[in-house]
């Protein structure tokens, strides 16, 4: 793949050497996305994450529909219940991407998840 096939979209988080996805041929790669940090609340920042995923990837001319992996982090795994639920709001039941869930601690102390992923959308 050459470099006019890879294309690089703004950052999201004010951090330029993180772009908010790449888009490589027909893959959207899609960068770490957290939002909603003026709840603690797992529902409503899970929430916050997936309408800037939705947003970045809108921007790649894709949906949520066309994600087909993604990694959730969550900062206290007894968030994953409610985490999950939302799963529910932003995907039909037999549209799920594949998925991986982990801990970390992030960078920004509010933060109670993030996700990561990957997006198929032929061009």
């Amino acid at each position: 793949m050459t470099q006019e096939n890879i294309k690089r979209m703004p950052t999201h988080c004010g951090d330029e050497t993180c772009p908010s996805c790449v888009v490589a041929g027909d893959y959207i790669y899609l960068a770490h996305h957290a939002g909603g940090f003026d709840k603690r609340d797992i529902k409503h920042q899970m929430r916050a994450v997936f309408e800037r995923a939705k947003n970045t990837l809108a921007q790649a001319g894709a949906t949520l529909d066309d994600m087909v992996q993604i990694n959730l982090y969550l900062y206290d795994l007894a968030d994953f219940d409610g985490a999950i639920e939302v799963f529910y709001e932003y995907f039909s039941k037999d549209c799920f991407p594949a998925r991986m869930t982990s801990t970390s601690k992030f960078l920004d102390a509010e933060c109670l998840c993030m996700i990561d992923g990957i997006a198929y959308k032929r061009r």
